[in-house]
């Protein structure tokens, strides 16, 4: 007869979650195990929470760890406790239905940890009305032959446009080499349309910044040196990770807010699984009061800047497809 793997029990607000194989290494580099990416998002708890709050979720799976497969994931693992929700969509592309996590509490996150879960990657829409979004989502997204001091230079740019629009910009690291900055919007809008009004945004960066930044829509015909505003992050089931999501890199890296006042003297390596904890202990979520309805901003003045674009010959580039992984 086999014997069970290795487990520990975690209780998180009055859930229980077994966690099999507490000391599978899961980040080479640092030594870092599965117990370990508990332990940290039980740390930012609150965070992660916020951030995935009823937002429907793909999740980045690594069954062995990093040294081995990664899974992109739109359903919901199997074995799920019945207290875990999920959100229906639909496919259209293959005409499919998938239930998708959907946070509201974090042992729904913790669960997902127990399932092999690195990175948390959920819509830009709420399951209350999936296909409108109300979060509009500016990445800073740098080419091959760019550097984070061009993105710091793009992120000022950002900053003195959302000033000028009267909007209230919330950064944070990609995680990787790059800068997001989300933006609370009333859901009053279909995805086609918030992406219209985010390539707005993005070509008038681009008309303050040209030898920094391109909206060019394939990846082959950009200068490898400019940095794409990418727009296409608003699009339909196009996901990017949330704040305080690891990464799927070998220094456990984190996708962490900052304030705008630190990119200046903030690079991607400073936020890990190792330094967060207490940051978060210390500062706690830079993105609490993104939900505050004085933050939230009419994407009218955008889709103005949008008619005047097209006005002026500019087209929109067509729906990318569904976003990563395979059929649900």
């Amino acid at each position: 007869m086999a014997s069970k793997s290795p487990s520990v029990e975690i209780e998180v607000d009055g859930r229980v979650v077994r966690v099999s194989n507490p000391d599978r290494v899961y980040f080479p580099e640092t030594g870092a195990t599965k117990k370990d990416l508990v332990d940290y998002y039980l740390a930012v708890g609150p965070g992660i929470v916020n951030a995935l709050f009823e937002r429907p979720c793909m999740l980045h799976r690594f069954p062995t760890g990093l040294t081995g497969e990664k899974v992109h994931q739109k359903r919901l693992p199997r074995g799920a406790p019945a207290w875990v929700e999920t959100v229906r969509l639909h496919f259209p592309r293959w005409d499919r239905t998938a239930d998708e996590l959907c946070v509201t509490e974090l042992g729904a996150v913790i669960w997902a940890v127990q399932m092999s879960t690195v990175e948390f990657h959920p819509w830009n829409s709420r399951r209350g009305h999936t296909e409108e979004p109300d979060e509009w989502r500016i990445d800073l997204d740098p080419g091959p032959e760019s550097d984070w001091a061009q993105v710091r230079r793009v992120a000022r740019v950002c900053r003195e446009v959302l000033d000028e629009l009267g909007a209230v910009g919330y950064p944070k690291t990609s995680g990787g080499s790059g800068l997001h900055v989300y933006v609370r919007i009333r859901p009053d809008h279909g995805h086609q349309v918030v992406r219209r009004a985010a390539l707005a945004f993005a070509r008038e960066v681009e008309r303050r910044a040209p030898d920094d930044v391109t909206t060019t829509w394939w990846r082959k015909d950009r200068d490898p040196h400019h940095l794409f505003v990418d727009y296409n992050q608003n699009a339909r089931d196009h996901t990017i990770a949330a704040a305080y999501s690891v990464r799927g890199f070998p220094d456990a890296r984190v996708s962490a807010p900052v304030r705008w006042e630190e990119v200046d003297d903030c690079v991607p390596q400073d936020f890990t699984m190792t330094t967060m904890p207490a940051r978060f202990a210390e500062i706690g979520d830079l993105h609490a009061d993104i939900d505050d309805p004085d933050r939230t901003f009419d994407i009218a003045p955008l889709l103005q800047w949008a008619d005047r674009d097209e006005a002026d010959g500019a087209e929109t580039p067509e729906e990318p497809g569904d976003g990563e992984g395979e059929a649900p």
